[in-house]
């Protein structure tokens, strides 16, 4: 007797374990795992550019060496609000600056004021797209200088 009620319990065990397996609520998992595959893959098509930082001087020279007084570069999407930031340190930065991964679109660059403050920055509104890549495969952005001691 004892055999057969452990058989039964045996049974209906590996039904209740093999019928938990097949649940719809793992079909569903798997059919967002395949969309959430292709979302990524869309994504990654996505065209990311390479961003190089340089500084304009006030009297208008372009520069992509030296170090500056520089916290770190911003690039700010004006249609989402999302900034890439570059971080270099907490003040001296030598030039240039890069930031690797920036989707398409327009932006404001700017620069953030270093620990010693010893230069302010403006800030320069552009496009970025395939258009803007130069001979070095990036896009450069100078970032004019507003005043320094």
């Amino acid at each position: 007797m004892k055999r057969i009620i452990f058989n039964t319990l045996s049974l209906a065990g590996f039904v209740l374990v093999v019928s938990a397996c097949s649940s719809d609520n793992d079909l569903m998992m798997d059919s967002q795992s395949k969309s959430n595959r292709v979302v990524s893959k869309e994504v990654s098509k996505t065209a990311m550019y390479h961003i190089r930082y340089g500084l304009l001087s006030q009297n208008g020279t372009k520069t992509l060496s030296g170090s500056y007084d520089v916290g770190s570069f911003v690039a700010t999407n004006t249609a989402t609000g999302e900034s890439f930031e570059t971080y270099g340190g907490s003040g001296l930065q030598s030039l240039p600056q890069y930031y690797d991964g920036i989707p398409a679109g327009t932006y404001t660059f700017t620069a953030m004021q270093g620990q010693g403050g010893w230069v302010g920055y403006g800030s320069v509104t552009g496009t970025v797209s395939d258009a803007q890549i130069d001979a070095d495969g990036y896009v450069t952005v100078y970032i004019p200088i507003a005043w320094e001691e």
